[in-house]
């Protein structure tokens, strides 16, 4: 009676394993998910799209981030969970193994109801043993999952970081350009050569009242010194007039 209470106590046992791993790998399913879209995520497209992209870009790489720390941790308790399933494995292998030596050891003294005690219990170990031969198998494949998944999203993220200088660049290169042809465009070419036209006027005018300042300048000495050769030659014209007058000078 308490060995069927104790094959009961395991089997439950087993199937309450059992729900909670569905739970568990239903969570995995669906970190696995989210991990995939990140994976997937052409960054380029979602920069170019994005009204703030130096934001953008930060919240890809944290979610990136994020999201990497959740599958590391996951691939370690995965790993852990494996072992743990291969200990309990091999603990009823080696159970029914026991089982099935004693239930030799009964038949070989005629004691057949021991036999089939023993064996009943060899049974029941082989049932959890193959049980747990299916979880080990399926948590391989799980750990197999997360590790893929955990090196692709390590690369996209390495990828989304020696990116986002770069990006960055370019966007601000981009708003720079934008400025400039706005600028361009607003100012118009009409107006452009109106202003140099003006400054163009503006330097000429200069240049003739600088001309004209000197012109004037020149042209009153001339006069001075014109004026001066008057004098003289009037002068020598008076002594002359009086040396032929016979006048004192």
């Amino acid at each position: 009676m308490q060995s069927a209470d104790r094959d009961k106590s395991s089997v439950g046992f087993t199937v309450l394993e059992l729900v909670c791993r569905t739970k568990e790998r239903g969570n995995i399913m669906g970190l696995l998910e989210r991990v995939s879209t990140l994976i997937r995520a052409n960054i380029n497209d979602a920069i170019d799209r994005a009204e703030d992209p130096e934001k953008m870009i930060k919240q890809v790489i944290l979610d990136m981030e994020n999201q990497y720390m959740q599958v590391k941790t996951q691939v370690a308790v995965s790993i852990a969970d494996q072992h743990m399933l291969e200990k309990k494995l091999k603990e009823n292998e080696d159970a029914g193994s026991d089982w099935m030596r004693k239930a030799e050891r009964a038949v070989d003294k005629g004691q057949d109801d021991l036999a089939r005690a023993a064996l009943d219990r060899y049974q029941t170990s082989q049932r959890l043993a193959q049980s747990y031969r299916e979880q080990v198998d399926d948590q391989k494949a799980q750990v197999n999952a997360l590790k893929g998944a955990l090196v692709k999203l390590e690369q996209k993220l390495d990828e989304a970081k020696s990116k986002r200088d770069m990006l960055l660049a370019r966007h601000r290169r981009s708003i720079a350009l934008r400025k400039a042809a706005s600028a361009q465009t607003a100012l118009g070419h009409n107006a452009k050569s109106a202003t140099f036209d003006r400054l163009k006027d503006r330097v000429h005018h200069t240049e003739a009242t600088a001309s004209a300042g000197v012109e004037l300048a020149t042209d009153d000495v001339a006069e001075r010194l014109t004026r001066l050769d008057r004098d003289t030659e009037v002068e020598r014209l008076l002594e002359d007039l009086k040396s032929r007058r016979l006048l004192p000078g």
